[in-house]
């Protein structure tokens, strides 16, 4: 079955590295949005936004949330989480501080975004699962994620299921 993605990322840190994901090709994405696109939607106020994450999360099977130095806590973040969990979407969690940015850096690693959600009385981060992918170089985390993404993503997929 094709799987269509939405990817959540803080936009400004991360936008090159969540690029270097959604260009792997292993699945259709979210389409992404430029830095003039984003400035018009964020002019629009909280309202806007929310619109407009609701209309890139519709038809998608999966939210991705692709996690640099300081993804967790975001307010829009946390609102593409819980929104894609509501609605029944798989959701996973790719560290992705290893990949380098425009300019060749790595990054720190963040902490799990999920940690202050529960589902029931289980917290989410016993449920939707985070990779940290191995090696130190942008080359290796970027072969291991494209080797492994569909995989995870039909985890993530079959995980949702099990809490409907």
């Amino acid at each position: 079955m094709a799987r269509r993605a939405f990817y959540s990322f803080h936009y400004v840190p991360d936008n090159w590295r969540a690029s270097t994901v959604r260009n792997m090709g292993v699945i259709e994405g979210n389409s992404p949005c430029t830095d003039n696109d984003w400035e018009s939607v964020k002019r629009g106020g909280d309202i806007a936004i929310q619109r407009w994450i609701d209309g890139q999360l519709s038809g998608k099977s999966v939210a991705i949330v692709l996690i640099g130095a300081n993804t967790a806590g975001r307010k829009w973040i946390n609102y593409e989480i819980k929104k894609a969990w509501d609605e029944g979407k798989g959701l996973l969690g790719i560290h992705i501080h290893n990949l380098k940015d425009r300019l060749g850096n790595q990054s720190m690693m963040g902490t799990n975004p999920f940690a202050g959600f529960t589902v029931g009385s289980q917290f989410m981060t016993n449920i939707v699962k985070t990779y940290n992918p191995p090696g130190w170089t942008s080359t290796d985390v970027y072969s291991y994620i494209n080797s492994n993404l569909a995989d995870w993503i039909e985890t993530a997929i079959i995980t949702r299921a099990e809490y409907a």
